[in-house]
């Protein structure tokens, strides 16, 4: 199987991940900060550990300002529903996936507005535009790093530029950008990551990066193994966002994941996965019926589709014909591809990893030219 669906989950992991959680599965997985003997002692030092490597490669100058989610969902859901639930105006795009738009129409029913920047049909958006939808009530602006359907990289610096100038808070939601572009968590309020995605770590993982001084609500209650004699959440980082038993081996394995970016280099990982996104899109753009969509500086991801074909059926044929994975359909994002004009037909999604080789992106162009020719009308 050639494996082309990294921007959903990342495949292969580096062998250092799987030895990782392995090696913390089967020498003992006690609960972290549940009790002095040496198995607990250990977990809490694979969270500690993991937190460390985590603050590292986004610029974090306290690890316990991380707290662990199990994917950029929660982490989405803790972050805008932990600085809202008291009201007040959300500023958002029209690029975001659903991880987004479904929690602030859910706050909706309690109050809370939203107005949605707007994208053009490339999938571009013009952040300077944000500094006008600020209200007086406007209390965040959340906006994804890069588009889960396009690929296309959006201006986070400016955005959280013009979020501090109107005191506004700034969220961004890195499921397609973490350890895949640099990141510098310095410059924003909330950051929402994935594990198993751009950085490599197994399913079940992720967090969000809450900055010092910003105040969030807990939005699940329970066992943090501290302070056990108050019937409250505590209000410190990291527990008052994490309750109950954490998935030690998933984040041994994700600090492995992380010290692996660390030691390759996020701008090497992004580099050899830019060079084979471009071969690709070079390859695909001279086939005379497919359409690429998005534009600009990307992450590597292709979204294309074949003119007149079912974007269901090609990546069906591109699995059972030639063993390719790709992704097809809307993609939990239904008004990015409304912005990109797709709403009514989806598209294919080719998204490429560390671990893919040019002979693979060669051999799927190839594979779309067959397509192409067998199902043109």
């Amino acid at each position: 199987m050639i494996y082309l669906d990294n921007a959903a989950t990342s495949f292969a992991k580096p062998k250092e991940v799987v030895m990782a959680v392995c090696d913390a599965a089967c020498r003992g997985c006690a609960n972290p900060g549940r009790g002095g003997h040496s198995l607990s002692v250990s977990a809490g030092e694979v969270l500690y550990n993991t937190r460390g490597r985590i603050a590292e490669l986004f610029n974090i100058s306290d690890p316990e300002r991380i707290a662990f989610c199990k994917n950029t969902t929660e982490a989405l859901n803790f972050g805008i529903k932990g600085v809202m639930h008291n009201g007040g105006h959300i500023i958002t795009t029209s690029m975001e996936h659903n991880s987004v738009i479904r929690p602030i129409k859910a706050l909706g029913k309690q109050g809370v507005t939203h107005s949605i920047l707007q994208a053009d049909a490339a999938g571009n958006l013009d952040i300077n535009r944000l500094e006008k939808m600020i209200r007086r009530d406007t209390r965040l602006i959340v906006m994804t790093h890069s588009s889960n359907v396009c690929g296309n990289i959006y201006d986070i610096e400016k955005a959280a530029q013009i979020a501090r100038r109107n005191n506004v808070l700034f969220m961004v939601d890195a499921a397609q950008s973490a350890g895949t572009v640099q990141i510098d968590a310095q410059k924003v309020d909330l950051l929402a990551f994935p594990g198993h995605k751009g950085m490599l770590g197994p399913m079940g993982t992720g967090g969000l990066y809450v900055a010092e001084g910003v105040k969030i609500a807990s939005i699940i209650e329970g066992g943090t193994g501290s302070v056990s004699e108050s019937l409250t959440q505590p209000e410190f980082f990291p527990d008052i966002l994490e309750s109950g038993t954490q998935n030690v081996p998933a984040i041994a394995g994700l600090g492995a994941a992380a010290e692996f970016l660390l030691k390759e280099g996020v701008w090497a990982i992004r580099g050899h996965e830019n060079e084979l996104c471009k071969r690709f899109e070079d390859e695909i753009k001279n086939i005379e019926n497919i359409t690429i969509y998005g534009s600009g500086e990307k992450t590597a991801i292709t979204a294309f589709n074949i003119v007149g074909a079912d974007c269901v059926e090609v990546a069906q044929i591109l699995n059972d014909r030639y063993g390719i994975a790709t992704r097809a359909g809307l993609h939990c994002a239904y008004l990015a591809h409304k912005s990109l004009k797709t709403e009514e037909i989806g598209c294919v999604r080719a998204s490429f990893g560390y671990f893919n080789t040019q002979k693979e992106v060669d051999y799927a162009a190839d594979c779309l030219y067959k397509i192409s020719k067998d199902l043109q009308i």
